[in-house]
């Protein structure tokens, strides 16, 4: 005979269960027997609240359960997932009392893709900042070689600000540091960077600027590589160097930034010059300076000795000619001269005001006069006309 049913074993003491009373007894058993556990599934319906809670279906071929991820937990994450994508969650069963529906809260979860959730959000950020060009290698800057103001986006307390100090005074003293603080990570740490960085657009006289933190976890790191940071740090007007975690760590950040360093030492390296070197190299120059002065002038010189030579044959033959010149014109004034007439035998009379005397009737009786002869001057006088 089959198994008699007792209708009466279930019934309560006032004769019959409450809904309420069936639902939180059912939620009881289920918690108590169903351990958090690892489920996989697709998300399908989608949807976040503006309280921040998600809510989703996870189903495979033949079955659907409904999901609950809270806030709490999902901030966690770098982005929601979406409808069709596979995921990994690990969850509490539980019953949902007002519904009467049972449920899994969701504590984590991973997308079964390579890497996870946290590699979909990164790539898909990645590609759109590829489309826009901020990727290109042909965007990049150089690095200026002598810097002096060098702005720095940086935790005020984490080690990193105190390595780039180290290293900057060390290398590069003369360099003035102007620190810009914020939050690296956790809650609100996204807009307090984009605030930094908006601050860096506004300092003027800025050579440089060296963003980044010291290492953690890939959840720590996260911060900067979110989209709008990304999109952040490329828009600034000076060359940035970016200096995320460790040298395995590479975020968006390094990507759009015109040099990826290791560290944040290496960012203070890569971002100075060694005043030690410097001071060597000038050392060279000078003396390379001084030997190339040296020749130039040597060669100068040589140019000017030419030129002088030149010029003083020119000045020569120029004079001579008119040497000649001269010569031929004195011997033709020498020729008219009245000297050379006095020399054949001729004299020449002036009068006490030295009026020269060419006719008879200007010379009066007893007139006093002077004779000009060839070698000097006689002084005569009229006696008879």
């Amino acid at each position: 005979m089959g198994e008699i049913l007792d209708l009466f074993a279930g019934v309560s003491p006032e004769g019959a269960w409450t809904v309420t009373q069936v639902t939180r007894r059912a939620r009881a058993v289920v918690e108590a027997g169903l351990a958090p556990l690892w489920v996989r599934g697709e998300v399908s319906g989608f949807k976040a609240w503006q309280s921040g809670h998600w809510y989703f279906g996870l189903r495979d071929r033949t079955a659907q359960l409904r999901c609950v991820m809270f806030q709490k937990d999902n901030r966690r994450l770098p982005a929601p997932p979406a409808d069709g994508m596979q995921v990994f969650v690990f969850a509490r069963p539980t019953l949902w009392e007002e519904k009467g529906e049972f449920r899994l809260t969701v504590l984590d979860l991973l997308s079964t893709e390579a890497g996870g959730l946290w590699q979909v959000a990164f790539e898909k950020a990645k590609a759109a900042l590829t489309k826009d060009g901020l990727l290109d290698p042909a965007r990049k800057r150089r690095l200026p070689r002598y810097p002096r103001r060098i702005a720095v986006v940086t935790s005020p307390d984490g080690a990193a600000l105190r390595d780039i100090i180290a290293v900057t005074t060390r290398r590069w003293p003369v360099a003035e540091l102007l620190v810009v603080p914020t939050r690296v990570q956790g809650d609100g740490a996204e807009g307090e960077i984009r605030g930094a960085l908006a601050l860096v657009t506004r300092l003027q006289g800025l050579d440089l600027v060296i963003i980044g933190r010291g290492g953690g976890s890939r959840e720590d790191l996260w911060t900067f590589n979110h989209e709008r940071v990304a999109r952040a740090v490329a828009a600034l007007p000076v060359p940035v160097i970016s200096a995320v975690g460790h040298e395995t760590d590479v975020t968006l950040c390094d990507l759009v930034a015109d040099l990826r360093a290791p560290t944040p030492s290496a960012a203070a390296e890569a971002a100075t010059p060694d005043a030690a070197e410097v001071l060597v190299d000038l050392d060279h120059l000078g003396a390379r300076l001084a030997r190339g002065l040296a020749a130039r002038s040597s060669r100068v010189a040589e140019r000017l000795d030419r030129g002088f030579d030149r010029l003083t044959g020119v000045l020569e033959r120029r004079l001579e000619r008119h040497r000649q010149a001269l010569a031929g014109l004195a011997g033709r004034l020498d020729a008219l001269s009245p000297l050379r007439i006095l020399e054949r035998g001729y004299a020449l009379a002036r009068d006490e005001q030295g009026r020269v005397l060419k006719r008879v009737a200007q010379f009066t009786p007893a007139l006093p006069f002077r004779l000009r002869v060839t070698d000097g001057t006689v002084a005569a006088r009229v006696t008879e006309s």
